[in-house]
């Protein structure tokens, strides 16, 4: 199953760790908000109908929004992404590049103590 791996992860908790690097800059956070609000936010967002949200909620995952969390690693976000886990599909770099991805994980660690 291609997708063992990542959902072991996310049933045992585990974050990958994130390596020691800069902040990144506003400009790039804002280009992660703009591709996450393309890409994840219809699945991953606030309010009713999120399927993505809706099933780290029931996990008992807090806070179920990725906006709101504090401990998504960059690692982790990228797996995730290119590899799907449970119903969440894949996305190819044609879709999401590498350098929007990089970009979509600065947003959403931006919270994280580095």
């Amino acid at each position: 199953m291609k997708n063992a791996r990542a959902f072991l992860l996310l049933l045992c908790g585990v974050t990958l760790a994130a390596p020691a690097f800069a902040a990144p800059d506003e400009s790039q956070i804002d280009r992660g908000h703009r591709v996450y609000d393309k890409w994840c936010f219809p699945c991953h967002g606030t309010g009713v109908g999120k399927p993505g949200t809706e099933s780290l909620a029931a996990r008992g995952q807090k806070p179920a929004v990725l906006e709101e969390r504090t401990d998504l690693t960059a690692p982790l976000i990228k797996i995730f992404v290119r590899h799907g886990v449970l119903f969440m599909p894949t996305f190819r770099k044609t879709e999401i590049s590498d350098a929007d991805l990089d970009a979509i994980a600065a947003y959403l660690t931006r919270n994280n103590k580095h």
